[in-house]
């Protein structure tokens, strides 16, 4: 994650600069090198553990490298009319990867250690020969910008910043992933108090993916009957069901009451990010992206914190009411906002200048 929260405005900026396509490309190159290389220790017998977080962080580069031009690509192939349907695809195809990783990951490293390793660097290879395959250009015809670096990182930070719904939806639900992260871990460590099984425990965190699934097959209906400004609310006040906790404290509670945020997410995800691809202009597309990602990334790792220290110090029920406040005041603020309330439509992505 270190990689990622440092290098993804860069990223973005290098995105924006130079041709999308080669840096994904290279990104995927320089992952097979790392983790073959890593591989290679593994079979050889030679591993040491300085190579592991090494190839974590040029892992975790490579990744930034790789979602900061994504965007791009997404919309060079995508209709402005099918983003929110792609971006709702790629929700669920990661709580897909989210479900199977692990116990594949598991089951490979059974049979053979280096085997995971491998399988990782053959999904690079396809990744990279997939996009060598991809004739669309994913990036338009771009004039050389000469400006100052400085003023090219702020760029992205001024256009999100310029457009109230993508303002006030990166903060609402960057501010949001404390939430799931700390109730997951909360999930953990009030089960396995419980008297849980660590397998159990486990069924009970995937629960959450199997939900965000569930969610992405249903958001194509959502999208039909609910409007934009509903679907936002939606996933926010179902953000408080968790609250049943505080009456019966059973970490079974607590899993039900988040499930029907984890089915609502896709739906939100998918108005949200496609419309927020659909209206950034295309030099600007990679450092917008980059910015949103990182208000994610500087939120997420402080959820997981403060439900641990809460939990070492205080009672479930306290820890719960903590995020349950925050839930609460979240879904105030996006009933109350302006910038909510004045939701695009759907039907308007057609209508968005071409730039």
């Amino acid at each position: 994650m270190l990689p990622l929260a440092l290098l993804l405005v860069p990223a973005g900026v290098a995105a924006d600069h130079w041709n999308r396509k080669r840096l994904m490309i290279g990104a995927d190159a320089v992952r097979v090198l790392a983790i073959g290389g890593l591989a290679a220790m593994v079979v050889s017998h030679r591993v040491v553990f300085w190579a592991i977080p090494v190839a974590a962080f040029v892992e975790g580069a490579g990744a930034a490298l790789f979602s900061a031009a994504q965007a791009g690509a997404l919309r060079a192939v995508v209709s402005r009319e099918q983003l929110p349907a792609a971006a709702g695809a790629q929700t669920g195809r990661q709580a897909a990867v989210q479900l199977a990783g692990p116990p594949l990951g598991g089951a490979l490293f059974g049979l053979s250690r280096a085997l995971p390793f491998l399988a990782d660097v053959g999904s690079y290879a396809f990744s990279t020969l997939s996009l060598l395959a991809m004739r669309t250009p994913f990036q338009r015809v771009r004039e050389s910008d000469i400006s100052p670096l400085r003023e090219r990182f702020a760029a992205g930070f001024r256009f999100l910043w310029s457009q109230p719904f993508l303002r006030t939806t990166a903060l609402l639900f960057g501010l949001g992933n404390f939430i799931g992260p700390g109730l997951l871990l909360a999930i953990v460590v009030i089960g396995r108090r419980q008297g849980l099984s660590a397998a159990r425990v486990g069924l009970l965190t995937a629960a959450f993916g199997a939900c965000v699934l569930l969610g992405s097959f249903l958001s194509p209906v959502v999208r039909r009957v609910v409007p934009v400004r509903g679907i936002v609310l939606l996933e926010l006040w179902t953000g408080v069901a968790f609250a049943f906790f505080l009456l019966r404290p059973s970490v079974y509670v607590l899993t039900a009451g988040i499930a029907p945020t984890a089915i609502a997410i896709p739906s939100t995800d998918s108005v949200v990010h496609g419309y927020r691809i659909a209206l950034t202009p295309d030099h600007l597309l990679g450092r917008v992206e980059s910015v949103r990602a990182t208000i994610s990334l500087a939120i997420a790792p402080l959820g997981p914190l403060a439900a641990g220290v809460l939990l070492g110090v205080t009672s479930p029920r306290a820890t719960v009411a903590v995020f349950l406040a925050a839930a609460v005041v979240l879904a105030l603020w996006g009933t109350f906002s302006t910038a909510i309330r004045a939701a695009p439509s759907l039907s308007d992505l057609a209508a968005l200048p071409d730039v």
